[in-house]
Parts: C-alpha cells; sequence; structure tokens
C-alpha cells in the first residue's frame, strides 16, 4: 500500500537511506535539509520534494512548518533522523549556548515539528500513522562528555511513551540504530581524545574496523516498524542491532508485557527486612 512519508532531515545518512528505499517502493515522500547535498538532485529526479529547515533555528523550523501545511496531504508515517553529538566536552568546559543549541537540535525541535504536525496524520488507513525517532548512546551507563546529545535521547525516549499514552490513533516509535557509519562521528574526530576522551580512541577503531552496523539493517529494522502493530511497537524503544525484531515470538512477548522496551525503574531496587 501506498503511503506518504515525511523524513526530517532526509538529505544524508539514514534520512538519505530510507528515502532512496521508500522511494523505489512506490511512496510517495517529502523530506526536509539543512544544507543540499547532491544526493538530493537524485531524489528530486524520483519525484521528492524537499524543504529547507534548521532545527537549530527556531524561525527556519517554523517555516519548514508551515510549508509542510501548505502542501495540504495527510501523513502515514513521520521520521525524525537528525542527530548532532556537538558540543562534546564535559558539561562544566563547554559553551552553554551550543549545550542548548544541541538540544534544540537532537529533543525541542524535534518535538516542536511532532506538535506541529500530528494534525495532519492520516487517521483513514487500517494503520495507525507512525512517528518514528532514533535514539542513542546512554541509557545503560553515564556517557561523559555528551551530555547535551544523550540528554536528548532519553528525552526522546520518554516522550514515545508519555505520546503513545496521551494519542491513541498513532504509533510511536524510537529506534536505537547501533554504530553506523555516518558524518555524526566527525565531532567526536573534530573534538579529539581531549574534549571526547576514551570515545575518541573507540570511534576510530569501529570507523576503521568494519564493527559499524550495515545501513541495511537500519532500513530494513524501520521497514519492520512501518508495518507492525500499534501495540507492538508504539512506546516502545528498540535496538537494530541486539532485539530480535520481526521475530514472531518477540511480538507476542510484547503483546503480553506493555512495560518492555521502556524507561524503567522497576528491578533496580534493593529490598532489606
Amino acid at each position: 500500500m501506498k503511503q506518504r512519508i515525511i523524513i526530517i532531515s532526509a538529505s544524508s545518512d539514514i534520512g538519505l537511506a530510507l528515502s532512496e528505499h521508500w522511494l523505489a517502493l512506490g511512496h510517495e515522500v517529502i523530506g526536509t535539509y539543512r544544507r543540499a547535498s547532491t544526493a538530493m538532485e537524485g531524489l528530486k529526479g524520483k519525484g521528492m520534494k524537499f524543504v529547507r529547515c534548521d532545527l537549530a533555528d527556531i524561525s527556519s523550523t517554523n517555516r519548514c512548518i508551515e510549508e509542510l501545511r501548505w502542501h495540504g496531504k495527510l501523513w502515514d508515517a513521520l521520521v525524525f533522523c537528525p542527530g548532532a553529538q556537538e558540543p562534546v566536552g564535559s558539561f562544566m568546559s563547554l559553551n552553554f549556548q551550543e549545550w542548548s543549541e544541541s538540544i534544540e537540535i537532537n529533543f525541542t525541535g524535534q518535538m516542536r515539528l511532532t506538535h506541529a504536525l500530528l494534525p495532519l496524520k492520516n487517521t483513514r488507513s487500517s494503520m495507525e500513522p507512525l512517528v518514528l525517532y532514533f535514539a542513542g548512546g546512554g541509557t545503560n551507563n553515564a556517557t561523559v562528555n555528551y551530555s547535551a546529545y544523550t540528554l536528548s535521547k532519553i528525552a526522546l525516549m520518554k516522550m514515545c511513551e508519555l505520546l503513545d499514552a496521551e494519542i491513541g490513533e498513532a504509533r510511536f516509535t524510537i529506534l536505537g540504530p547501533g554504530w553506523v557509519k555516518t558524518k555524526i562521528h566527525e565531532a567526536t574526530l573534530r573534538a579529539g581524545a581531549g574534549k571526547a576522551g576514551v570515545n575518541y580512541q573507540r570511534t576510530i577503531e569501529k570507523l576503521a574496523g568494519g564493527e559499524c552496523n550495515p545501513m541495511e539493517r537500519v532500513v530494513a529494522c524501520c521497514d519492520w516498524v512501518l508495518a507492525a502493530p500499534r501495540a507492538v511497537v508504539s512506546g516502545r524503544n528498540f535496538s537494530v542491532v541486539f532485539d530480535a525484531w520481526g521475530d514472531p515470538r518477540l511480538n507476542t512477548q510484547l503483546l503480553t508485557d506493555p512495560n518492555l522496551y521502556k524507561l524503567r525503574r522497576a528491578g533496580n531496587s534493593l529490598q532489606f527486612k
């Protein structure tokens, strides 16, 4: 079934891969970009439309919202692919304005678009419309030197659950893609070991050693979420690398346990007599 999909940050990396894949499947895709790329021209040739959106600039985001509203079509999937690790460094060493702008790109700006575009969701289809975000590291430990990025991703995870609880006629899901070869790692390389700490050498080794998660697997997981029932995927955070998505046994487990793959304090406590 042909769907209308909006991809925020569609001109490179994961957004570009999803755009190419879904266009090839016959879906109608409209994407946003901050900086024009050569890949955009090929996508335009396949019928894809683009709207400029700089999530660090509220006025740019608002103009993007108005232009997307002007198109006037209902969407079946709204996919958020932006990600910026900068500024890299310990919290007290950073410029706070840059730290705040990172929160705007990685969280607040995405919520601004979500809030504005949700009224344009298509509720006439047999499947509830999907809002899909991307997570990052930091759920299981303190990822030092990346506080703005980590905090934003944790906030996105919880917002998925909150939106799922409040809005029954849509699906809200967040995926952790794992280590994928994208330009997001350039921030770590620019920062160097002095600011990035141990993650600097780790990034060099990951990018050079062929250990990164294939983009094809990220795209396949997005396809799975796009087709999955609300009770299975909505409000949850999935790992592309570690979770058994696509396995019917996982679907069965998810249908019986509403707490799976959500941020929880349960199970992390001590009892004293």
